[in-house]
């Protein structure tokens, strides 16, 4: 009997949990996509689209083509309920060396310069409300945090899940308050705002400011594409994996329009392009200008709170689930065999947490992860475009799938397709430099992926290490 219970044992530490359900899918969505754009985008999109109503329509534009992206993915994610997200699409879709390249970049660069960017915000603004600008302070504030969440999703994957839940339900809340405190009590709020600066013109849209405030707008909503990579750990993944997806994007969109409907009724236009960006690094954020007239400098304190817990949140979700990319490689000997193995005791990757969060510290300890995400963000939408595409053969392969199915097919893939290239050339026109070393960057991954494949095993199917 002995026997039998540490042979079951060994058998349970190759294979991930079940332990998500619909509710902690939703919240990875949720928790994922909704980090700091919130609380700062408005200024860089009205300073690049030029009116307020532009701006709006960006994050329409963004909405529109996250929801078309998720539909794409829900049908993905509904054949493939598999850990490992795109890397597995993209395999199954194209070619292994495809799903290889998405998952180089993503493990070394990708993933990490995303955690520490929250890591390193949220100490940024924790600095509101907590004494952390010693020298140095900044910086340790952003590794504790890494470790913190990194600790917390080496133990079983429910634990990580119910965390996710309770970090988005708390930002949402958060999010609400604001916006509502802005609508009834700011003394400086006026739906005048939403007429004041330029006018929207047509050649505005048509214009490549326009395509910047969207790109800008879509940074805000990537993390859409995280919760599948987890998908084997969720329950009933064909069915919850596309709700999730769908219902998630839904609630993110609403979110974002509602915090920018209380920005701009809350401040002036000439006040939101001198707001906390690029070109106004020690100005106060929209958010914290939008709560100033009716909780002085305690609103700062607050929203700096709210901005923290709500970059935390998406920094869990993507510790979470990006561990998950390097565990599916290594499983089909594309990556370290010891990257593969499960934690017996959580049934968890711990090996690919603990190496995720080092390369997290790195960059967060060196201060490059910005201009890291900015190489990654056009690579980033041609695996996005690629997945997408992946579907017309799949389709041709198993037309007679059961699962969720896009409704308006191929429609809704042309448009995101379309879309992708679009946003692709737009990152090319405003930053080429950063483009090209992205695609330097996937294509150093080439050498890496001959190599491995034709020296790859197949890992133990056994792991008893801790």
């Amino acid at each position: 009997m002995t026997q039998a219970r540490h042979s079951t044992s060994q058998h349970q530490a190759t294979h991930l949990e079940k332990g998500l359900g619909l509710k902690d899918a939703i919240a990875l969505v949720v928790g994922t996509i909704i980090g700091t754009g919130i609380f700062l985008k408005a200024a860089i999109m009205t300073q690049t689209a030029g009116s307020i109503a532009a701006v709006m329509l960006a994050w329409v534009v963004a909405a529109v083509l996250s929801l078309l992206g998720a539909l794409c993915y829900a049908e993905l994610g509904s054949r493939m309920p598999e850990s490992g997200g795109e890397y597995v699409f993209l395999k199954k879709g194209w070619h292994p060396a495809a799903g290889f390249l998405y998952g180089w970049t993503r493990f070394w660069i990708g993933s990490p310069s995303a955690i520490s960017a929250y890591a390193a915000g949220s100490a940024a603004f924790a600095a509101g409300f907590m004494n952390v600008d010693a020298v140095g302070g900044k910086t340790v504030f952003a590794i504790t945090l890494v470790w913190i969440f990194t600790v917390i999703n080496c133990f079983r994957v429910n634990y990580g899940g119910k965390v996710q839940v309770a970090l988005t339900i708390l930002k949402i809340g958060l999010i609400v308050s604001i916006a509502a405190g802005v609508f009834i009590l700011s003394p400086a709020g006026d739906w005048a705002h939403f007429t004041s600066g330029p006018d929207m013109t047509f050649e505005n849209l048509v214009a490549p400011s326009f395509g910047a405030a969207v790109l800008a707008a879509l940074w805000a909503f990537d993390g859409w594409n995280n919760m599948p990579m987890a998908a084997a750990e969720i329950r009933d993944g064909q069915r919850n994996v596309p709700k999730a997806l769908i219902t998630g994007i839904g609630i993110v969109t609403l979110m974002y329009v509602i915090a920018n409907l209380a920005w701009f009724y809350g401040v002036h236009y000439d006040e939101i392009i001198t707001s906390n960006s690029t070109k106004f690094k020690d100005a106060l954020p929209v958010a914290s200008k939008a709560v100033l007239p009716f909780m002085g400098q305690s609103g700062v304190a607050f929203v700096s709170a709210a901005f923290v817990l709500s970059a935390i949140g998406a920094m869990n979700g993507s510790i979470l689930t990006s561990a998950r990319v390097p565990w599916a490689m290594a499983r089909d000997g594309l990556f370290p065999n010891w990257m593969a193995k499960l934690n017996p005791a959580t049934h968890v990757p711990v090996r690919a947490i603990l190496i995720q969060g080092v390369c997290a510290t790195l960059l967060a300890a060196s201060g490059t992860f910005d201009q890291l995400t900015d190489y990654v963000v056009f690579s980033s939408w041609i695996w996005y475009a690629m997945a997408a595409a992946s579907l017309f053969r799949l389709r041709k392969i198993d037309d007679n799938f059961q699962g969720y199915r896009i409704k308006w097919f191929p429609l809704v893939p042309i448009l995101f397709i379309a879309s992708s290239l679009w946003l692709m050339l737009q990152a090319i026109y405003s930053n080429p430099v950063a483009c090209a070393i992205g695609a330097v960057i996937i294509m150093a991954g080439i050498p890496v992926y001959l190599w491995l494949s034709k020296n790859k095993s197949r890992p133990p199917t056994v792991d008893l290490a801790s």
